[in-house]
């Protein structure tokens, strides 16, 4: 299954070897968990219209154990009706929202990427992080899938790598490899590492965003080109190590009806889009806040209007 967010962007790529046996093969490598909130998710269980996604990529590094883990990446990921294009909604990890109690949490202000802590992380920390997203922007999701990046590695690797275009030389604050400037191959240990870093590049966090958002492209133009329907052998290698790094929550779509009206989404119909804000410091405490409230981008991805904000609003738009 490869169906929401980052796992949305491959099944693009996948979806012509032939879906419903592809579904049927796979459907129990992937975990289902209830990951979104009951205030969080949509009332409808079909596929009609625009459809918002939740996309949540686990730090955790290997080795680490216990509920504390912060989410290393956010995502709506915006469908408009016709499914023939994505817009990838990136939420500055640093943004200052209310996260409501929970179990343990009382409640406050805090970094946005802190609920998926608060909340205990996996499933619990999802559920309070669509919940938080969902008070601060009156978004309600058609289904989430946290994924663990170092599962996503294997992925990468399985597909030959990636190239990434490198627009800033930088060195990673954690294995300490310099990223000269220029278009590269990667592997996936190199790719995880540079979309993970933010610290020395001119935009700071933003940079990060993009580049997160550069990488689903490189992974669904990589996945068209590898001509899996030719091996059947790594077709299957791939999937179940998707399925291995998935955990879903349809919101009671059948996985199936999901890769069907999924499956024409091309590589060049994604755009990246940054949430209007800018850092600001607070009690001696970096944080991101919003311009405006968002400049009206959370109220048109509510609707139908997210390609007419793209167009009013060009500063916050990439195209990847």
């Amino acid at each position: 299954m490869l169906g929401i967010g980052l796992a949305l962007v491959l099944l693009a790529g996948l979806a012509v070897v032939g879906l419903k046996t592809l579904s049927h093969r796979y459907d129990r490598a992937v975990a289902k968990e209830i990951l979104l909130d009951l205030d969080a998710r949509t009332d409808r269980t079909d596929l009609d219209g625009p459809l918002n996604y939740l996309l949540v990529g686990s730090d955790r590094r290997p080795g680490d154990t216990g509920p504390d883990q912060r989410s290393d990446t956010i995502l709506i990921v915006h469908v408009p009706a016709g499914h023939r294009e994505a817009y990838l909604v990136s939420i500055p990890r640093d943004l200052l929202v209310a996260i409501p109690p929970t179990n343990g949490f009382a409640g406050g202000q805090d970094k946005i990427n802190a609920a998926y802590e608060h909340g205990g992380g996996g499933q619990a920390g999802t559920r309070l992080l669509s919940a938080t997203l969902t008070r601060l922007t009156g978004i309600r999701f058609d289904g989430a899938a946290l994924i663990d990046f170092s599962g996503f590695r294997k992925v990468i690797d399985l597909l030959g790598g990636v190239q990434m275009c490198v627009d800033t030389e930088v060195r990673s604050i954690h294995t300490n490899r310099v990223f000269p400037t220029g278009c590269q191959q990667m592997d996936g240990a190199e790719a995880l590492d540079y979309v993970r870093q933010r610290y020395g590049l001119p935009g700071g966090d933003y940079d990060r965003q993009h580049h997160q958002q550069q990488l689903l492209r490189a992974m669904l133009e990589r996945t068209s080109q590898a001509d899996l329907r030719s091996n059947p052998v790594k077709l299957d290698q791939v999937l179940r190590a998707v399925g291995g790094s998935l955990t879903v929550d349809t919101n009671g779509v059948p996985l199936e009806d999901l890769l069907l009206a999924l499956h024409a989404l091309p590589a060049d119909g994604l755009r990246g889009v940054q949430v209007p804000s800018s850092p600001q410091t607070i009690g001696e405490v970096s944080y991101v806040v919003l311009d405006n409230g968002g400049n009206g981008l959370f109220e048109a991805v509510r609707g139908t209007r997210v390609p007419a904000w793209v167009q009013a609003n060009p500063r916050w738009v990439t195209r990847l």
